[in-house]
């Protein structure tokens, strides 16, 4: 099954000198782990505030929330979940 899930930096309480090179750099570890081990399908930047967008693929829901604690950001309090979405296909293509 796949999840959206839409996340932001939470820069209205941490300061930009928050979000460190050394914590930036554990993140992108992490997320490439979370990309190799196939869980974490694709991610984009979001362009309207500092945050992501990923498109998860598992079994539960639960899955992809034990994946998101383990991002450093979030681990540190600097990243809020505004949305996790279950999705399903789109039927207009089974004709």
């Amino acid at each position: 099954m796949q999840f959206l899930t839409i996340s932001r930096r939470r820069t209205t309480e941490f300061p930009p000198e928050a979000f460190t090179p050394d914590l930036m750099a554990r993140e992108g570890q992490r997320v490439r782990q979370l990309y190799a081990s196939g869980i974490l399908r694709q991610i984009w930047r979001r362009a309207d505030t500092p945050g992501a967008s990923i498109l998860w693929e598992a079994a539960t829901e639960s899955e992809v929330q034990a994946a998101l604690a383990s991002l450093p950001i979030y681990q540190a309090g600097m990243l809020e979940i505004q949305a996790l979405i279950p999705l399903e296909p789109y039927p207009g293509f089974t004709a």
